[in-house]
């Protein structure tokens, strides 16, 4: 373990020890691209905003997925968890004269969440404008809490 030397990204070996002012260029552009508004720009985490409204009979869920289509997405229910996951593929290919481009993308992402008293049926979900809804029906199941007197 002696022999370990702790990474430190700042040190590039070559980089720092024979190029002067070009190390701090190099620094510079290490920040932009992996620390800065860039990466999390266009890199965003792999998560998607959900809000969750409850009334006396159902539960009522938009989850925010622009861009998503309706064959990527999958809903899940399973003992009372709920999980919404989207699976994305994206092929680009362009062909000019001698020249070829193409790129790949694959992503995916999702997020559970906990309804206790929700139902297994009759749940209807709807994408419209990038926004899905869903309408998740409560069973009518007696109040877990009790209130203890104390003597």
């Amino acid at each position: 373990m002696a022999g370990l030397i702790p990474y430190n990204r700042r040190n590039r070996g070559l980089v720092d020890r024979g190029f002067g002012d070009f190390s701090d260029f190099y620094n510079m552009m290490d920040d932009f691209f992996n620390d800065g508004w860039l990466s999390r720009r266009f890199f965003p985490r792999d998560t998607f905003k959900v809000d969750v409204q409850e009334n006396e009979s159902e539960y009522l869920i938009e989850a925010e997925l622009p861009g998503v289509e309706r064959e990527e997405i999958n809903i899940d229910m399973n003992e009372g968890r709920m999980t919404i996951s989207v699976q994305r593929e994206e092929n680009i290919k362009e062909e000019k004269k001698n020249y070829v481009h193409r790129e790949r993308r694959f992503s995916s992402m999702s997020r559970s969440l906990y309804l206790d008293d929700a139902k297994s049926t009759g749940i209807k979900a709807k994408l419209e404008n990038g926004v899905l809804s869903i309408k998740v029906p409560k069973e009518n199941k007696p109040n877990k809490s009790v209130k203890i007197d104390i003597e």
